[in-house]
Protein backbone atom coordinates (compact mmCIF):
# COMPACT_ATOMS: atom_id res chain seq x y z
CA UNK A 1 0.00 0.00 0.00
CA UNK A 2 3.03 2.30 0.04
CA UNK A 3 2.13 5.51 -1.86
CA UNK A 4 -1.18 4.06 -3.10
CA UNK A 5 -3.92 6.70 -3.24
CA UNK A 6 -7.12 5.74 -1.45
CA UNK A 7 -10.39 7.63 -1.15
CA UNK A 8 -12.46 6.78 1.92
CA UNK A 9 -15.89 8.41 2.04
CA UNK A 10 -17.23 8.97 5.53
CA UNK A 11 -13.67 8.78 6.77
CA UNK A 12 -13.93 10.98 9.86
CA UNK A 13 -15.39 8.39 12.26
CA UNK A 14 -16.27 4.75 12.78
CA UNK A 15 -15.17 2.18 10.21
CA UNK A 16 -14.05 4.93 7.83
CA UNK A 17 -11.63 6.42 10.34
CA UNK A 18 -10.35 2.98 11.34
CA UNK A 19 -9.68 2.23 7.66
CA UNK A 20 -7.85 5.55 7.26
CA UNK A 21 -5.66 4.72 10.26
CA UNK A 22 -4.91 1.24 8.89
CA UNK A 23 -4.03 2.41 5.38
CA UNK A 24 -2.14 5.42 6.73
CA UNK A 25 0.08 3.16 8.84
CA UNK A 26 0.83 1.19 5.66
CA UNK A 27 2.04 4.30 3.84
CA UNK A 28 -0.99 4.99 1.65
CA UNK A 29 -1.95 8.53 0.65
CA UNK A 30 -5.39 9.26 2.04
CA UNK A 31 -8.34 11.27 0.81
CA UNK A 32 -11.05 11.28 3.48
CA UNK A 33 -14.48 12.87 3.27
CA UNK A 34 -17.16 13.92 5.72
CA UNK A 35 -19.98 16.42 6.03
CA UNK A 36 -18.79 18.00 9.30
CA UNK A 37 -15.70 20.12 8.69
CA UNK A 38 -14.56 20.30 12.33
CA UNK A 39 -14.73 16.55 12.86
CA UNK A 40 -13.05 15.90 9.52
CA UNK A 41 -10.18 18.26 10.33
CA UNK A 42 -9.67 16.68 13.77
CA UNK A 43 -9.42 13.26 12.17
CA UNK A 44 -6.99 14.55 9.53
CA UNK A 45 -4.81 16.13 12.23
CA UNK A 46 -4.71 12.88 14.20
CA UNK A 47 -3.76 10.93 11.08
CA UNK A 48 -0.97 13.38 10.23
CA UNK A 49 0.38 13.14 13.77
CA UNK A 50 0.76 9.41 13.13
CA UNK A 51 2.74 10.11 9.95
CA UNK A 52 0.00 9.75 7.34
CA UNK A 53 -0.36 11.86 4.21
CA UNK A 54 -3.99 12.96 4.15
CA UNK A 55 -6.25 15.29 2.19
CA UNK A 56 -9.58 16.02 3.92
CA UNK A 57 -12.44 17.04 1.62
CA UNK A 58 -15.75 18.26 3.03
CA UNK A 59 -18.45 16.51 1.03
CA UNK A 60 -22.00 15.21 1.31
CA UNK A 61 -22.22 11.78 -0.34
CA UNK A 62 -25.84 12.41 -1.35
CA UNK A 63 -24.85 15.36 -3.58
CA UNK A 64 -23.47 14.39 -7.00
CA UNK A 65 -21.39 17.54 -7.42
CA UNK A 66 -19.73 16.94 -4.03
CA UNK A 67 -18.78 13.41 -5.10
CA UNK A 68 -17.31 14.73 -8.34
CA UNK A 69 -15.36 17.33 -6.34
CA UNK A 70 -13.85 14.61 -4.13
CA UNK A 71 -12.48 12.78 -7.16
CA UNK A 72 -11.23 15.99 -8.77
CA UNK A 73 -9.47 16.97 -5.54
CA UNK A 74 -7.77 13.57 -5.29
CA UNK A 75 -6.49 13.77 -8.87
CA UNK A 76 -5.32 17.36 -8.44
CA UNK A 77 -3.43 16.49 -5.26
CA UNK A 78 -2.04 13.05 -6.06
CA UNK A 79 -2.51 12.49 -9.81
CA UNK A 80 -4.15 9.06 -9.53
CA UNK A 81 -6.63 6.93 -7.58
CA UNK A 82 -5.85 3.34 -6.69
CA UNK A 83 -8.61 2.42 -4.25
CA UNK A 84 -12.09 3.79 -3.57
CA UNK A 85 -13.86 2.76 -0.36
CA UNK A 86 -17.53 3.74 -0.40
CA UNK A 87 -18.11 3.88 3.34
CA UNK A 88 -20.32 6.96 3.92
CA UNK A 89 -23.66 5.91 5.30
CA UNK A 90 -26.55 6.64 7.63
CA UNK A 91 -29.05 4.37 9.33
CA UNK A 92 -32.66 4.72 10.44
CA UNK A 93 -35.16 3.25 12.88
CA UNK A 94 -38.87 3.25 12.34
CA UNK A 95 -41.57 1.01 10.97
CA UNK A 96 -42.40 1.69 7.36
CA UNK A 97 -46.04 2.56 8.10
CA UNK A 98 -44.79 5.50 10.19
CA UNK A 99 -41.77 6.41 8.09
CA UNK A 100 -41.78 9.72 6.24
CA UNK A 101 -40.77 9.22 2.63
CA UNK A 102 -38.22 12.01 2.70
CA UNK A 103 -36.35 10.02 5.39
CA UNK A 104 -36.41 6.94 3.16
CA UNK A 105 -35.08 9.02 0.26
CA UNK A 106 -32.32 10.57 2.37
CA UNK A 107 -31.02 7.15 3.42
CA UNK A 108 -31.06 5.94 -0.19
CA UNK A 109 -29.36 9.12 -1.41
CA UNK A 110 -26.45 8.78 1.03
CA UNK A 111 -25.95 5.02 1.15
CA UNK A 112 -26.77 4.00 -2.42
CA UNK A 113 -26.51 7.03 -4.68
CA UNK A 114 -23.43 8.24 -2.83
CA UNK A 115 -21.77 4.98 -3.84
CA UNK A 116 -23.00 5.30 -7.42
CA UNK A 117 -21.89 8.94 -7.78
CA UNK A 118 -18.40 8.55 -6.35
CA UNK A 119 -17.77 5.30 -8.21
CA UNK A 120 -18.89 6.85 -11.50
CA UNK A 121 -16.43 9.73 -11.28
CA UNK A 122 -13.55 7.63 -9.88
CA UNK A 123 -13.98 4.70 -12.26
CA UNK A 124 -11.86 5.95 -15.22
CA UNK A 125 -8.92 6.57 -12.89
CA UNK A 126 -9.27 3.21 -11.13
CA UNK A 127 -9.46 1.41 -14.49
CA UNK A 128 -6.15 3.07 -15.43
CA UNK A 129 -4.54 2.00 -12.16
CA UNK A 130 -6.20 -1.45 -12.22
CA UNK A 131 -7.18 -0.75 -8.64
CA UNK A 132 -9.99 -1.65 -6.25
CA UNK A 133 -13.55 -0.48 -5.65
CA UNK A 134 -15.00 -1.33 -2.24
CA UNK A 135 -18.50 -0.90 -0.85
CA UNK A 136 -19.14 -1.09 2.88
CA UNK A 137 -22.57 -2.68 2.79
CA UNK A 138 -24.08 -4.62 5.71
CA UNK A 139 -25.53 -7.95 6.75
CA UNK A 140 -28.77 -5.97 6.25
CA UNK A 141 -27.85 -6.02 2.57
CA UNK A 142 -28.35 -9.78 2.60
CA UNK A 143 -31.03 -10.23 5.27
CA UNK A 144 -33.30 -7.29 6.02
CA UNK A 145 -34.64 -6.54 9.49
CA UNK A 146 -37.83 -4.82 10.66
CA UNK A 147 -37.70 -1.10 11.43
CA UNK A 148 -34.77 -0.76 9.01
CA UNK A 149 -36.61 -0.77 5.68
CA UNK A 150 -34.77 2.18 4.11
CA UNK A 151 -31.38 1.09 5.44
CA UNK A 152 -31.87 -2.49 4.26
CA UNK A 153 -33.09 -1.34 0.84
CA UNK A 154 -30.07 0.92 0.39
CA UNK A 155 -27.65 -1.89 1.28
CA UNK A 156 -29.39 -4.43 -0.97
CA UNK A 157 -29.15 -1.86 -3.78
CA UNK A 158 -25.44 -1.30 -3.11
CA UNK A 159 -24.79 -5.05 -3.15
CA UNK A 160 -26.59 -5.46 -6.48
CA UNK A 161 -24.82 -2.49 -8.03
CA UNK A 162 -21.39 -3.79 -7.05
CA UNK A 163 -22.18 -7.31 -8.23
CA UNK A 164 -23.09 -5.99 -11.68
CA UNK A 165 -20.03 -3.74 -11.74
CA UNK A 166 -17.77 -6.62 -10.72
CA UNK A 167 -18.65 -8.57 -13.86
CA UNK A 168 -18.11 -5.51 -16.04
CA UNK A 169 -14.69 -4.88 -14.51
CA UNK A 170 -13.26 -8.38 -15.08
CA UNK A 171 -11.75 -7.40 -18.43
CA UNK A 172 -10.23 -4.27 -16.91
CA UNK A 173 -8.53 -6.10 -14.05
CA UNK A 174 -10.34 -4.00 -11.42
CA UNK A 175 -11.02 -5.63 -8.06
CA UNK A 176 -14.57 -5.07 -6.73
CA UNK A 177 -15.25 -6.00 -3.10
CA UNK A 178 -18.53 -5.95 -1.18
CA UNK A 179 -18.11 -5.87 2.61
CA UNK A 180 -21.01 -6.85 4.86
CA UNK A 181 -20.19 -6.15 8.51
CA UNK A 182 -22.43 -7.45 11.25
CA UNK A 183 -22.98 -5.47 14.44
CA UNK A 184 -20.06 -3.05 14.75
CA UNK A 185 -19.22 -0.74 17.63
CA UNK A 186 -19.49 2.64 15.90
CA UNK A 187 -21.63 5.75 16.04
CA UNK A 188 -23.94 4.80 13.15
CA UNK A 189 -26.79 3.67 15.42
CA UNK A 190 -26.58 6.78 17.61
CA UNK A 191 -26.72 8.92 14.46
CA UNK A 192 -29.64 6.94 13.02
CA UNK A 193 -32.72 8.81 11.85
CA UNK A 194 -36.15 8.29 13.35
CA UNK A 195 -39.32 7.89 11.27
CA UNK A 196 -39.64 11.68 11.25
CA UNK A 197 -35.99 12.42 10.49
CA UNK A 198 -34.71 13.27 13.96
CA UNK A 199 -31.38 11.96 15.29
CA UNK A 200 -31.90 9.17 17.81
CA UNK A 201 -28.76 10.04 19.80
CA UNK A 202 -28.54 6.57 21.36
CA UNK A 203 -28.36 2.90 20.49
CA UNK A 204 -30.65 0.03 21.42
CA UNK A 205 -27.91 -2.55 20.89
CA UNK A 206 -25.42 -3.77 23.49
CA UNK A 207 -22.19 -2.92 21.67
CA UNK A 208 -19.98 -4.74 24.15
CA UNK A 209 -20.45 -7.88 22.04
CA UNK A 210 -20.01 -6.11 18.69
CA UNK A 211 -16.96 -6.26 16.42
CA UNK A 212 -14.80 -3.17 16.77
CA UNK A 213 -14.37 -0.75 13.87
CA UNK A 214 -10.65 -1.50 14.00
CA UNK A 215 -11.28 -5.23 13.59
CA UNK A 216 -13.53 -4.58 10.60
CA UNK A 217 -10.83 -2.35 9.09
CA UNK A 218 -8.26 -5.10 9.52
CA UNK A 219 -10.39 -7.61 7.61
CA UNK A 220 -11.13 -5.11 4.84
CA UNK A 221 -7.45 -4.16 4.54
CA UNK A 222 -6.39 -7.77 4.04
CA UNK A 223 -9.17 -8.40 1.52
CA UNK A 224 -8.03 -5.40 -0.54
CA UNK A 225 -4.34 -6.30 -0.33
CA UNK A 226 -4.95 -9.92 -1.36
CA UNK A 227 -7.48 -8.95 -4.07
CA UNK A 228 -8.96 -12.45 -3.97
CA UNK A 229 -12.19 -11.74 -2.12
CA UNK A 230 -15.34 -10.61 -3.90
CA UNK A 231 -17.52 -10.68 -0.78
CA UNK A 232 -16.58 -10.26 2.86
CA UNK A 233 -19.23 -11.25 5.41
CA UNK A 234 -18.24 -10.45 8.99
CA UNK A 235 -19.16 -11.74 12.47
CA UNK A 236 -20.42 -15.20 13.35
CA UNK A 237 -23.88 -13.81 14.03
CA UNK A 238 -23.96 -12.16 10.60
CA UNK A 239 -22.86 -15.32 8.82
CA UNK A 240 -25.40 -17.39 10.73
CA UNK A 241 -28.22 -14.97 9.88
CA UNK A 242 -27.44 -15.12 6.16
CA UNK A 243 -27.11 -18.92 6.18
CA UNK A 244 -30.35 -19.46 8.10
CA UNK A 245 -32.18 -17.07 5.79
CA UNK A 246 -31.29 -19.25 2.80
CA UNK A 247 -32.77 -22.43 4.28
CA UNK A 248 -35.38 -21.14 6.75
CA UNK A 249 -36.63 -17.77 5.43
CA UNK A 250 -40.07 -17.84 7.11
CA UNK A 251 -38.56 -18.72 10.46
CA UNK A 252 -36.08 -15.86 10.03
CA UNK A 253 -38.94 -13.45 9.33
CA UNK A 254 -40.31 -14.19 12.78
CA UNK A 255 -36.95 -14.29 14.54
CA UNK A 256 -35.83 -10.90 13.20
CA UNK A 257 -39.09 -9.35 14.43
CA UNK A 258 -38.56 -10.92 17.86
CA UNK A 259 -35.00 -9.59 17.91
CA UNK A 260 -36.12 -6.01 17.20
CA UNK A 261 -38.83 -6.23 19.86
CA UNK A 262 -36.27 -7.37 22.43
CA UNK A 263 -34.03 -4.44 21.48
CA UNK A 264 -36.93 -2.09 22.12
CA UNK A 265 -37.67 -3.68 25.48
CA UNK A 266 -34.05 -3.56 26.64
CA UNK A 267 -33.67 0.12 25.78
CA UNK A 268 -37.24 1.06 26.76
CA UNK A 269 -37.88 2.66 23.39
CA UNK A 270 -40.42 2.08 20.69
CA UNK A 271 -40.22 2.41 16.93
CA UNK A 272 -43.89 1.90 16.15
CA UNK A 273 -44.94 5.51 16.77
CA UNK A 274 -44.32 8.56 14.63
CA UNK A 275 -41.85 9.94 17.14
CA UNK A 276 -38.92 8.27 18.82
CA UNK A 277 -39.87 8.33 22.47
CA UNK A 278 -38.88 6.82 25.78
CA UNK A 279 -41.26 4.22 27.14
CA UNK A 280 -41.68 3.73 30.89
CA UNK A 281 -39.35 1.03 32.23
Amino acid sequence: MEDRVIIITGGSSGIGRALAEKFGEAGAKLVITGRKKDQLERTATALRENGATVLPVVADASIESDCAHVVESAIKEFGTIDILVNNAGISMRGRFEDLQLDVFKKVMDVNFYGTVYTTKYALPHIIRSRGSIVGISSVNGKRATPARSAYSASKFAMTGFLESLRSEMIEHGVHVLTVCPGFTASNIRRAALTATGKITGETTHDESHSMSAEAVAGHVYMAIVNRRRRDLLLTLQGKLAVWLNVFFPRWMDRKTLEFIRKEEERAHVRFDTKSYSKRPA
